[in-house]
């Protein structure tokens, strides 16, 4: 294997020009450190590490300055980058499905002859899967004293807490020193007046000392992360102990527990096809899992919260709030919906869920991690 590629060589590969190899080369951003056997310089191994993650940030839309402090920063090595790329691109993709959602909405309401409002066209051009659906979050997303009972349980006598993922707070408790992480603008803007201070960042790069913490929790949102592994090691790494609230998709036939994804979403099994195992999860932080029962009244409205009500996933607002929604795209959304409300109109629902009316809280496959 070569040790060493010759600019034209790396052109060719990274499909750029050699003046912008050249200029990379002038500012200090990549230089050749190797030599032909010409004498000629050229790029060792290193630098093309290096300059890879320079193209990568640059075509993620990162100026000059900004890549040169990113690739130069000497506590992030290669596999950090990776993690920090895969996010952004990740974050990417969630931009563009939520953008896709919008502009179907939108084209649904022209076609039926309804005035469209200013508010719904700016939508269309909103950030992140949160930033779309997190406008819905104060009327359905609320804290559940049950589900917070048993969180406050596992963060025993813990004085200094960071909330992982915290978006507008629900859950965090009022009586220790909390810090929170939320990478999404619209739901910081959402935290009520006197909540914990919150700083921007990503659970994959949580920008803390070794141990600076009690206890690291991470309520309903693993899923939403660019690198879950990557984000329960950096809560590790930060912090003594770890709570995080997720679910369990391990078990065979999983998505044959809530009646909702048995048989009318079955794309929720696509939606989660890439995320970890319950189990990988909980051995990359040393875990033990506990059953987490939702509540038939649940007033947190998560995807499973209305499984004894389910005429609230008739309700837009409703829906709005659950990020699985706008996951799956909105014709599954259109058939789930339709479906559903003919079946509860014709009563074939309560014939196949008629047993549900008599518990009080259903396993759901919520999971309550503990280290």
């Amino acid at each position: 294997m070569d040790d060493h590629w010759t600019v034209g060589r790396v052109a060719e590969l990274a499909d750029v020009s050699v003046r912008t190899l050249h200029h990379y080369d002038g500012i200090g951003l990549v230089r050749p450190s190797a030599r032909t056997a010409a004498g000629y310089r050229a790029y060792s191994a290193g630098d093309i590490e290096r300059l890879r993650e320079v193209l990568a940030y640059r075509r993620l839309g990162f100026g000059l300055r900004e890549v040169a402090e990113l690739v130069g920063d000497p506590a992030t090595d290669a596999a950090a980058h990776l993690r920090r790329l895969r996010g952004l691109l990740l974050e990417r993709r969630d931009r563009a499905d939520a953008m896709l959602a919008a502009i179907d909405r939108e084209l649904e309401a022209r076609a039926k002859g309804r005035k469209v409002t200013p508010e719904e066209q700016l939508e269309m051009v909103g950030a992140r899967l949160y930033d779309v659906i997190g406008g819905a979050y104060p009327a359905t997303r609320r804290t559940d004293p049950r589900i917070a009972a048993r969180i406050r349980g596992a963060l025993g006598d813990a004085r200094t807490v960071l909330n992982v993922g915290a978006g507008t707070g629900s859950y965090e408790p009022t009586d220790r020193e909390v810090t929170a992480v939320e990478p999404s603008a619209v739901m910081r803007g959402q935290r009520p007046a006197g909540s914990a201070p919150c700083v921007a960042a990503a659970a994959e790069s949580l920008p803390f000392e070794d141990g600076s913490f009690d206890v690291a929790m991470a309520v309903s949102t693993v899923h939403h992360w660019g690198d879950p592994m990557a984000g329960l090691r950096e809560m590790r790494r930060v912090a003594r102990h770890v709570v995080v609230l997720t679910f369990d998709t391990d078990e065979p036939g999983w998505q044959d527990r809530f009646w909702l994804t048995r048989d009318y979403l079955p794309e929720f099994a696509g939606v989660l096809a890439q995320f970890p195992s319950l189990a990988a999860m909980a051995d990359a932080i040393g875990a033990r899992a506990e059953p987490v029962p939702v509540p038939w009244d649940c007033a947190d409205g998560l995807f499973e919260a209305y499984w004894r009500r389910p005429e609230a996933y008739l309700e837009e607002r409703v829906r709005r709030a659950m990020s699985v929604w706008t996951r799956v795209g909105p014709q599954a959304e259109r058939r789930a919906v339709r479906s559903l409300g003919d079946d509860l109109a014709s009563g074939r629902w309560a014939e196949r869920n008629g047993d549900l009316a008599d518990l009080d809280a259903a396993d759901l496959g919520l999971r309550l991690l503990m280290a």
